[in-house]
Order: C-alpha cells, then sequence, then structure tokens
C-alpha cells in the first residue's frame, strides 16, 4: 500500500484539457493529482499548434479563455490571443499548475494489461507500468488516446461510422481528391506489374459513406523559423527512404506548385506550420493501428512520422526533383533553438487527430453541429468547421492516386455540447468522465476535437465531478441545473444568443 497515490479526482493526461480540470478541481476544494505520460505538459496546446482553430471566439469561456488572454498578457497585449510559441503556452500553463499548487505526476503511463481496478462499475485505481497505484473517487481520462476509458471497460469506436448509421452526410469514405489529377500509381510508370506506389492502396475500400476503422492522418506541428541567429537546418533524417516522397515528386510533375506546407506565422519569424494539400506533412494511413496499438507500437509509429515529415522536409528544401523556385520558399526555414530545447528542438506530441471516440447514451453527431437537434444540458460549445484530414490514398476511377476522407465545411454558428457526451453509460462506468475522446460520430468530432474546445470540457468534466462527490458519487447522477449555475459562475459560455 505504501506505492498508493489518492486523491479525490485522478485526471490522466497532463493535456490543456487535463491541467483545466485540476485548476477547476482545486477551485471547488478537492483534492486532485495530474498523470502526465510525457516529461511535457499541454499535449498540442504547447506542442507546436500556436495558430489556434478558435472557430468563432464568442463561443471560448472560462478558463479557456482565460489561457489565451494570459497568453497575450505574455505578449504585452490586452484580450485573447490565438497565436503564439510553443515556449509561452508551456510557461502559461506551468503557471496555473504553481498557482493551484497542483501535483503534476510525468512519465507515469497506464500498464495496459490490467491496469484498471474496478469493482462493479466503479474504477477503485489506476495502476502505471511503474506499479504505482492512484486511488481516486471520480477519475477523467484527458488523453488523446483513451486509453484509460479504453481499458475501463467502457464502449467506444475508432474509424469512421457509415452515414446511414446516423443518418449523416459526411461520414465513412469520403472521396474529394487533393491532388493533382494524372498522377500514375505505379512505381514505373504504365507498368501494373511494378507494384503501387508505398501508402497507395489499390481501391478506395468500399462504397462512398460506408464506414471502416481507418484514422484521418497524423502529423506533426513545426514551430519553424527564418531567423538565422535562431534556426537548426532540418538534416535528412537516418532512415530516409526517397520512394516516401513519390507521390510528391509527381505532384509537381503534374503542377503543384505550392501549398507543400503552411508557413502560418504566430510570431513575426516563428511559424506554427501543418499540412496543406493532398501532399504535405502528414503521414496519410501509416496511422490506422495507432489508437489500439501498444507502447512499443505507438512509438515505432510515431518515429515513422518523424522520419517521414523531417524527411519531407528535407526534400522540399533540398532535393534535384524540386524545382528551385519551390526549394527557394521552404529554404529559410529550420528549428528554433529556442523551442523543445529537451527534444533536439522537435516537438515531441504527435498530432493525434482522433482516436477512440467513446459510445455513450448520446452521441453528438453531425445533426447536432448543424443545430439540428436541441441540446438541454450545454456544458461548453464547440464552433470550428466540420474537419477531417485525409485517411488515405488509392487508384481512383481513371486510374490515377486520389487522396480520401478529407473535408472542411464551416459552420454558421456555434452549437452546444452536451454533458451526456462526456460521460460513458452508467452501467459500464460511474465514476469517469471523459472530456476529450467524447462520444462523437467522426464527422461531429471533426469540429469538437479543438484545443480551446478540449478546455472547456476539461474545466466541465471537473466541475461536474466535484458535484458528483459532493452528491452519490454517480457521475450521471450529477443534476444539470447544478452543473449549470457552476459553470455560469465561471463564465463557461453555454450558448450564444442567434
Amino acid at each position: 500500500m505504501g506505492q498508493d497515490i489518492q486523491a479525490d479526482i485522478v485526471i490522466y493526461g497532463g493535456t490543456a484539457a487535463g491541467i483545466m480540470a485540476a485548476v477547476q478541481a482545486q477551485k471547488m476544494g478537492k483534492s486532485v493529482v495530474v498523470i502526465e505520460p510525457s516529461n511535457r505538459i499541454g499535449g498540442l496546446t504547447t506542442g507546436g499548434l500556436g495558430d489556434t482553430d478558435v472557430g468563432m471566439k464568442e463561443a471560448i469561456g472560462g478558463l479557456s479563455l482565460e489561457f489565451y488572454r494570459r497568453v497575450a498578457r505574455k505578449y504585452g497585449e490586452g484580450g485573447a490571443r490565438w497565436l503564439f510559441e510553443p515556449k509561452v503556452a508551456l510557461e502559461v500553463l506551468q503557471e496555473f499548475v504553481a498557482e493551484h499548487s497542483i501535483d503534476v505526476v510525468y512519465g507515469e503511463r497506464l500498464e495496459l494489461k490490467g491496469g484498471v481496478e474496478k469493482r462493479g462499475a466503479t474504477i477503485q485505481s489506476i495502476r502505471m507500468e511503474s506499479g504505482k497505484i492512484y486511488r481516486g473517487k471520480v477519475f477523467i481520462d484527458a488523453t488523446y488516446e483513451g486509453d484509460l476509458l479504453g481499458k475501463s471497460g467502457v464502449a467506444y469506436f475508432v474509424g469512421r461510422e457509415s452515414n446511414s448509421q446516423y443518418g449523416e452526410t459526411l461520414n465513412g469514405i469520403h472521396p474529394g481528391n487533393e491532388l493533382p489529377g494524372g498522377i500514375d500509381p505505379y512505381v514505373v510508370k504504365g507498368v501494373p506489374e511494378s507494384g503501387l506506389l508505398l501508402r497507395v492502396n489499390p481501391d478506395r475500400g468500399g462504397d462512398i459513406g460506408d464506414g471502416d476503422t481507418k484514422l484521418q492522418a497524423y502529423n506533426f506541428r513545426m514551430c519553424l523559423t527564418n531567423n538565422p541567429d535562431n534556426r537548426i537546418e532540418i538534416e535528412k533524417p537516418e532512415g530516409y527512404n526517397e520512394a516516401d516522397y513519390e507521390i510528391l515528386f509527381r505532384a509537381i510533375e503534374q503542377g503543384q506548385s505550392t501549398k507543400f506546407f503552411k508557413l502560418n506565422l504566430v510570431t513575426p519569424d516563428k511559424t506554427d506550420s501543418n499540412n496543406n494539400s493532398g501532399i504535405s506533412t502528414d503521414y496519410n494511413g501509416m496511422n490506422h493501428s495507432y489508437a489500439e496499438a501498444d507502447y512499443q507500437t505507438r512509438e515505432q509509429i510515431w518515429r515513422e512520422h518523424l522520419v517521414y515529415q523531417q524527411g519531407y522536409v528535407w526534400t522540399i528544401q533540398n532535393h534535384p526533383r524540386v524545382p528551385e523556385e519551390i526549394r527557394a520558399v521552404y529554404k529559410p526555414w529550420g528549428l528554433p533553438r529556442d523551442e523543445f530545447t529537451e527534444t533536439g528542438h522537435w516537438t515531441p506530441q504527435l498530432y493525434v487527430r482522433e482516436s477512440r471516440r467513446m459510445v455513450s447514451d448520446y452521441v453528438v453527431t453531425e445533426h447536432v453541429v448543424r443545430l439540428e437537434n436541441p441540446v438541454p444540458d450545454s456544458i461548453g460549445m464547440g464552433s470550428f468547421a466540420m474537419d477531417s484530414h485525409h485517411t488515405q490514398y488509392y487508384v481512383n476511377e481513371d486510374g490515377h492516386v486520389s487522396t480520401e476522407g478529407g473535408f472542411y465545411i464551416k459552420l454558421k454558428a456555434p452549437y452546444p455540447i452536451s454533458y451526456r457526451a462526456v460521460v460513458p453509460k452508467e452501467a459500464e462506468c460511474t465514476n469517469l468522465i471523459v472530456p476529450v475522446c467524447v462520444s462523437a460520430t467522426h464527422a461531429a468530432y471533426g469540429s469538437i476535437r479543438m484545443e480551446p474546445v478540449f478546455m472547456i470540457l476539461g474545466q466541465s468534466a471537473a466541475a461536474a465531478a466535484s458535484l458528483a462527490l459532493d452528491g452519490d458519487g454517480i457521475v450521471q447522477h450529477v443534476e444539470y441545473s447544478e452543473l449549470q449555475a457552476v459553470l455560469a459562475e465561471e463564465h463557461q459560455v453555454l450558448k450564444v444568443e442567434g
């Protein structure tokens, strides 16, 4: 028992959502511990995503808005600032942690085999790989992967539901090519016997709208600088495979001359660089096993994404098959010496855009996001476009390489997110709340999965957890009117008047 650590609320995942949950729990007088599997808090917020996917600013309140206001103050500005450097975001979150005396444990990962101890539908404790045991009254899974929910006997889904399941239009297999037309799919052009290019599937795997288990692509959000005094060039990585960039070379041959990756400025000389077209920094098709993989396999996937993306940047900047005028656009950019100093100036955070998604009694669908279904128990709002990156490359009906899975549908107005979307079915688990891998379809999750929204849901989850502890301890029994009152006091935006 000497190893056991106890808290009212145990938060697994020190993402921005996890930290905001911890702050709210402390504000409500509950003891809390945050377990962060890596050595850095903040997830993507401190991991390179400095060009915030904000959606509609009026939908953001509470601690989430407070975070962006504190970022602004770091730059000597009033109001909220949505563009920032990773090191500044980290500083702001570390100050939240210090102010509220939050206990953050680093480098501890959930034991994936038998690491969750339950009695009936109640989690008693969770065990780490190190053998440490954390006992809590309520648990919050604030990870991008949803490992705690996945190992707690809670229903979840990985991949894309069919359109027919919930009467949606954006779900399932979703063609829409973002590559130039006419890209030959074969290793030797025009010779099927030579085999398909790397990562190109012979077909899309089903009919339009069919469900599957594929995940939208991952990458790293790169913080780059063009300041020569602060810049480190990106070298050709060990394990570089030129064949991985054949689609790139052929896209250029077919006329692509821009959009190889974004150079969105967050300061005058630093970027948040993200994927920008059908051939870019996303490693399409190479993450489909990630959600349910063990840690060793995930680390391998992480490494493969790293080699691909560093190799991609090196290729764009240096390869003779890339025209000089394209190379010249990207050549000035490299890694900042003053960012990610512990990890070789490269972010440790893979952009896990989607992993497990819980399936509770209530599932957020496209209909909710489009404001077709009323939501009486809002705990926060989403407002970003329904946005999915590509899922795969395949040979289309014309015999050429095509992307599949991408969509970007802007919204007319913010929409409320139900409390029932963050709590499991009562029969499955009574003391777990899931503010990141929420109960939503792939189509709806494409809008929810933004860092400001995760912070909002993290805060609301902790408020609900605290109220559950003041009651019978069952998260499904929290009175919404009580939760609404707490959230209103905390300046959480629960509705936007249209």
